[in-house]
């Protein structure tokens, strides 16, 4: 089973700025799909961010355009959630997902096991 090892997270005051990563236990040979979600206490997961490389299509949530930024490192198959002008409404754990095939050929849809995010002064 692939995992996948999320870092980044932690508290920050609003207006700052943090970078999660993320980076499977093992090479995946096809990535379909990346993506970063949310859940804030209370609320349902929400997509924040997402990339499907065979087409180069990019997505983010409505709430974080324009604030969070998504890239990837091809060569070490690491996602990465760039998020600038933190708000409390950001506030929540952040989970990575990754769809693909690893070198043997064995078809995963991993999720990160969740990072907090604490958006407060």
């Amino acid at each position: 089973q692939v995992h996948l090892v999320e870092s980044g997270g932690g508290l920050v005051q609003p207006g700052g700025s943090l970078r999660l990563s993320c980076a499977p236990s093992e090479r995946i040979s096809r990535i379909y799909y990346m993506g970063w979600h949310r859940q804030a206490a209370g609320k349902q997961r929400e997509l924040v961010a997402f990339n499907t490389p065979s087409n180069s299509n990019m997505g983010y949530g409505d709430s974080v355009k324009g604030r969070f930024t998504f890239f990837s490192d091809n060569v070490n198959n690491t996602m990465y959630l760039q998020m600038n002008s933190l708000i409390p409404g950001d506030t929540a754990v952040y989970y990575c997902n990754l769809r693909g095939l690893t070198d043997t050929g064995l078809g995963i849809d991993s999720w990160g096991r969740g990072i907090h995010v604490t958006v407060s002064s």
